[in-house]
């Protein structure tokens, strides 16, 4: 089902209802030596995972820093690598690992932990005995090696699996141990907290566009290939995704790609490859409080524009809409009808946003 719009609204908004679990205040750690490596310029420091964090403070070409942990977040074409990963400093802000140089052998970065932020460790928990190592993300897997219960583990990502009961919790994610290796996170503990770890094949998270004009030009063309596949006008789509994301700004959309707030019911579904948990605000005719839901995570905008699509053309709810494919007007309203959304006014919303930025224009095959 489709996240109702206050609560997507509420994820795009100002108050901490938006701040992803990972990128929280932080805490004082162990720390890395490593040099700021610039070819003779000059890095921010800055306040979060992206060049549109606030600006903290400037390092000079060949300057020491003292690393806690990492994180990922926007990928930076840096003078020493490419890379998504920013490292957290001691100082409490962060610098893109593409500047940085760690002499003859890069250490073992730990991650960050979701609330305080400090450097976090992944260890095997069993009751006892040892975990198998597999080749997929399933207990039919073929068993590769075992690990010995409190082994460190070095997790670089997760995937969605066979959901298994085990000594820590149960869970369908499974951590990615390198090419072909997998241990269900029903057995992996965390300390002394569990990082926010990226899905395997998620694209680094996004910037937050410019202009409306600029968010739009990027939702042509998956809004339109949604089009042809589910018959959902993409005038509609990009106005949704207006709505939803915030104009591409909700850490929602940033981090997961989640376009449309679209939730997990205990699956991500066919197209999207994860749930992450997000604080909310749910709301009903009582008034809105706050709350913790599953969201789906997914490789990039295309996939998540697709899900969405499929969804009002499969969901029988939305069936009624689909009568008004060649009027998006219509069709926006047949939505609010349907109960797409709980807000009184979220097909004038949509209908006020299609005619300000001519979306129509995009309903047919090119503009």
């Amino acid at each position: 089902m489709l996240l109702r719009v206050k609560v997507a609204l509420a994820l795009t908004g100002t108050t901490a209802a938006v701040l992803p679990m990972a990128f929280q205040a932080a805490g004082a750690a162990s720390t890395l030596a490593a040099r700021v490596n610039t070819a003779g310029g000059q890095v921010y420091e800055r306040s979060g995972p992206s060049p549109q964090a606030t600006a903290l403070r400037l390092h000079a070409d060949g300057a020491g820093i003292a690393v806690v942990c990492q994180v990922y977040g926007v990928q930076i074409s840096g003078y020493v690598r490419d890379s998504p990963n920013w490292d957290r400093l001691s100082t409490g802000g962060y610098v893109s690992d593409a500047y940085v140089s760690w002499g003859a052998t890069r250490p073992e970065v730990p991650w960050c932990g979701v609330s305080t932020h400090a450097a976090v460790r992944a260890s095997v928990r069993t009751s006892g005995g040892s975990l198998i190592v597999r080749s997929s993300a399933s207990t039919s897997g073929r068993a590769l090696r075992t690990l010995r219960n409190g082994t460190a583990l070095n997790v670089a990502c997760r995937v969605w699996g066979q959901t298994v009961t085990g000594a820590v919790r149960t869970s369908a994610a499974w951590a990615w141990l390198g090419p072909g290796q997998y241990v269900s996170e029903a057995y992996v503990a965390w300390t002394p907290e569990q990082p926010v770890l990226r899905w395997c094949g998620e694209a680094p998270a996004s910037l937050t566009p410019p202009s409306t004009t600029a968010f739009i030009a990027s939702a042509v063309a998956p809004a339109r290939a949604s089009m042809h596949t589910y018959t959902i006008p993409a005038s509609v789509t990009i106005a949704q995704a207006i709505l939803e994301s915030g104009t591409g700004s909700s850490t929602l959309t940033r981090v997961d790609h989640n376009y449309f707030g679209m939730k997990c019911f205990g699956s991500p579904g066919t197209i999207a490859i994860g749930c992450r948990d997000y604080a909310t605000h749910e709301c009903d005719s009582s008034g809105c409080f706050p709350t913790t839901a599953s969201f789906r995570a997914y490789r990039g905008a295309t996939d998540s524009y697709a899900d969405h699509g499929n969804a009002l053309y499969t969901l029988p709810r939305y069936h009624s809409a689909l009568r008004y494919v060649h009027d998006p007007d219509s069709y926006a309203r047949a939505l609010q009808a349907a109960g797409y959304a709980t807000s009184s006014t979220y097909a004038a919303d949509l209908i006020s946003l299609m005619r300000r930025y001519d979306l129509y224009r995009y309903d047919t095959s090119s503009s």
